[in-house]
């Protein structure tokens, strides 16, 4: 399949994708919206196929990378899953502890872009952890759709309590500093906004990508720095930030906030054609000197 960019594609229909992805309309329901974009016998099922992931793009460092250490490890969640499970990338060769960073996935599960992006970030140096939330339904199942309706099962309180166990992990870690920052989009940074406010004294930086904001009044109670990347044309979540901004500079909570204007939700995952590589490369980079100069 060739790939395709956002340009390719009216934004109309990117939008009603972002309503697919994200579950507010069912497969059969996009068909139906898309078909008015179906020209030149190229089919809704088409249109769908083409704006979905396509993992094989998805390996900026490979599995195999000789700079790195991997694992899939099981760990305690006791107010959550009970057991989960999660990919470990370390440096291939560490003088002393690390600063830990926790990786957290969209609504479908441990996929490779994310392992990928876990990967990214133990080159950088960090010792860096992506926990699976679909571990207590079998893990991630190959595909998004069906993990989409597996994460959907989930109870979303228990998540999060095996999202805080994960950051509980990495931060007694032998290998850790004990200094532990977390990245998430989409649901994932949702997740780092929340994580920021309930383990104050573990997350010392969060980073989240297009992700939904904690409540106001719950501000206060972070200590983590932050860096928010949100996306120009991602009305739904962009429609809470007036609210969070007001909010933490009232508490005055430091943080940094970029909007990359004329780009979609999801536009750091390089396997739709939502990816805008200059924005990606740009945000990414921010993340990993933010991460630095707050880890150590």
């Amino acid at each position: 399949m060739n790939r395709k960019q956002a340009s390719d594609f009216d934004q109309e229909l990117l939008d009603l994708y972002d309503d697919y992805a994200h579950s507010r309309i069912d497969r059969r329901g996009f068909l139906q919206k898309a078909s008015k974009f179906a020209a030149a016998g190229l089919t809704a099922e088409a249109l769908l196929a083409s704006l979905s992931p396509n993992y094989a793009w998805a390996q900026q460092v490979a599995k195999d990378d000789p700079r790195l250490k991997t694992e899939y490890l099981e760990y305690d969640s006791p107010k959550g899953a009970g057991t989960m499970r999660g990919y470990l990338a370390r440096p291939a060769k560490v003088s002393g502890k690390v600063p830990a960073v926790l990786v957290i996935h969209e609504n479908r599960g441990l996929n490779p872009y994310i392992e990928d992006v876990t990967r990214r970030l133990g080159v950088a140096g960090f010792l860096a952890f992506g926990p699976d939330a679909l571990t207590p339904l079998g893990g991630y199942p190959g595909n998004d759709d069906d993990g989409r309706k597996l994460q959907r099962k989930r109870n979303g309180g228990k998540m999060t309590e095996d999202f805080i166990a994960a950051a509980e992990l990495l931060h007694g870690h032998d290998l850790s500093s004990g200094k532990v920052g977390v990245v998430g989009f989409c649901f994932g940074g949702g997740q780092a906004n929340a994580l920021a406010v309930r383990l104050p004294n573990i997350i010392a930086a969060a980073a989240p990508f297009y992700g939904r904001q904690p409540a106001a009044a719950d501000v206060r109670k972070i200590k983590a720095a932050l860096l928010l990347h949100y996306a120009g044309f991602d009305k739904r979540i962009n429609a809470g930030w007036p609210a969070y901004e007001a909010a933490l500079k009232a508490a005055e909570v430091k943080h940094t906030a970029h909007i990359y204007e004329g780009v979609n939700h999801g536009f750091h995952n390089d396997t739709t054609p939502r990816y805008n590589k200059q924005s990606a490369e740009l945000a990414w980079k921010r993340t990993i000197d933010f991460f630095t100069a707050n880890l150590g």
